[in-house]
């Protein structure tokens, strides 16, 4: 079968791990993509990771500083990696052209910027696949096949807590600032949409939030610090970062959650807690729980059936017509997996390379991405509704934000977008 003909977006950190998961699927001789071009204003950056590209697949992609410049290439599909802020304009650029698109999370930096997405995909007919990673992990499978099988019984309660960071930056300066989409929408819709795959669609959030660290501090740009380095690739941009710099994004939420199957739940994602550091993700249901490890570490997890607890490989007994995709088990090393053992960066770019195989499906088949617009809108608009309730002091329900008939937050960094009235 041909190759379909692929260019990546935005040659930043985040370009970079979306090139190690690509080359990662090349390895296991699973990618059906030729990668032709990589664009970034920025030629550093483009050079960058064209000559990355040359050494993992012996021939160097195509510098470009702008989408028109890949047209002559033969372009099929992109893989959008730029900044948020930029994802609604280049996305419809891309389907204007008639290129297939996968897009990193989140989907959009607003609401309204979903939307637009939206109307441009609908018009279309093309693929949209959000790039949400945390689903893919094999344990987040597991679990999702244990809840669908029963073992919890119906869902009654949802909790996500993390508690950490202080005043150190979260990766980058952008990822501080509101109209870029601030942190708690940045990093939150991961948690979003992994509330929505576990436990099936919020309807309704009540939720606070808070500013705590007015500032932050870079440890890269400091004599002898070190980067605060997710997949090895960001430090050689935080050393040019500030080393103090000052935040206008919140940087915590406290909110109680409905699900549309009468669920309840409790989010807490607190980036500025000192002292004790806590992460937990747990679902209660009427005949017991799961208790979830942290996301793309591997860890084993544990059923407990009112004090009957199960772990590790036994939890496969639960669920015997359960198996991993073909990719996945290719990738990880087999089809029933308990836990597994993979460094952070390897992990990170296999799921990744998950995701550009099913890009490459949906291309070539017509089969359906996993986390189309719909639902990538939707991780946005929860993370959103956190937000807007804080602001207006009240519950709102993910309709209204995803209508646009709540939007008072986000309605500057709308503005700041180019979004007023979408």
């Amino acid at each position: 079968m041909e190759q379909i003909a692929l260019a990546i977006v935005g040659c930043g950190g985040m370009g970079h791990r979306h090139l190690e998961g690509l080359a990662e699927l090349h390895r296991a001789g699973l990618s059906p993509f030729r990668l032709v071009g990589v664009c970034d204003p920025v030629a550093d950056n483009a050079g960058s990771l064209a000559a990355t590209a040359e050494r993992h697949f012996g021939r160097r992609p195509a510098t470009v500083a702008g989408l028109e410049e890949l047209v002559s290439l033969g372009v099929e599909a992109v893989d959008v990696t730029t900044s948020t802020v930029g994802h609604h304009t280049v996305v419809a650029g891309a389907l204007e052209q008639g290129w297939h698109v996968m897009v990193e999370k989140p989907l959009g930096v607003s609401v309204a910027a979903c939307r637009a997405i939206r109307q441009c995909a609908d018009r279309s007919g093309l693929v949209v696949s959000v790039a949400e990673n945390y689903r893919r992990d094999p344990m987040n499978r597991l679990a999702r096949a244990l809840i669908d099988a029963g073992a919890i019984g119906a869902p009654r309660f949802f909790l996500h807590n993390s508690f950490g960071g202080g005043d150190v930056m979260f990766i980058t300066v952008w990822r501080h600032r509101k109209e870029q989409g601030g942190l708690l929408v940045d990093a939150g819709v991961h948690d979003t949409d992994m509330m929505e795959y576990l436990c099936g669609p919020v309807t309704e959030v009540y939720a606070q939030a808070r500013l705590h660290e007015p500032e932050r501090a870079n440890p890269a740009a400091a004599a002898g610090g070190g980067a605060v380095n997710p997949a090895g690739v960001y430090g050689r941009w935080q050393r040019h970062m500030p080393e103090r710099f000052a935040v206008d994004a919140e940087d915590a939420v406290y909110a109680t959650l409905r699900f549309a199957n009468g669920a309840a739940g409790q989010y807490v994602s607190d980036h500025a807690a000192r002292g004790l550091r806590q992460w937990r993700r747990a679902l209660y249901g009427s005949a017991g729980a799961v208790e979830l490890p942290p996301d793309r570490l591997g860890h084993p997890f544990m059923l407990d059936r009112d004090g009957e607890r199960h772990g590790g490989s036994d939890l496969l007994a639960w669920v015997p017509e359960y198996r991993l995709d073909e990719v996945t088990a290719r990738l990880f090393g087999g089809e029933l997996l308990a836990s597994y053992e993979w460094e952070f960066p390897a992990v990170d770019r296999k799921l990744i390379a998950v995701e550009y195989a099913e890009l490459g499906r949906a291309v070539a088949g017509g089969a359906p991405v996993e986390v189309d617009v719909e639902q990538g809108m939707r991780a946005v608009a929860v993370s959103y509704a956190m937000l807007e309730s804080a602001a207006c002091g009240k519950p709102v329900t993910v309709e209204d934000v995803m209508s646009g008939a709540v939007r008072a937050y986000q309605e500057p960094i709308d503005n700041a977008a180019g979004l007023r009235g979408v």
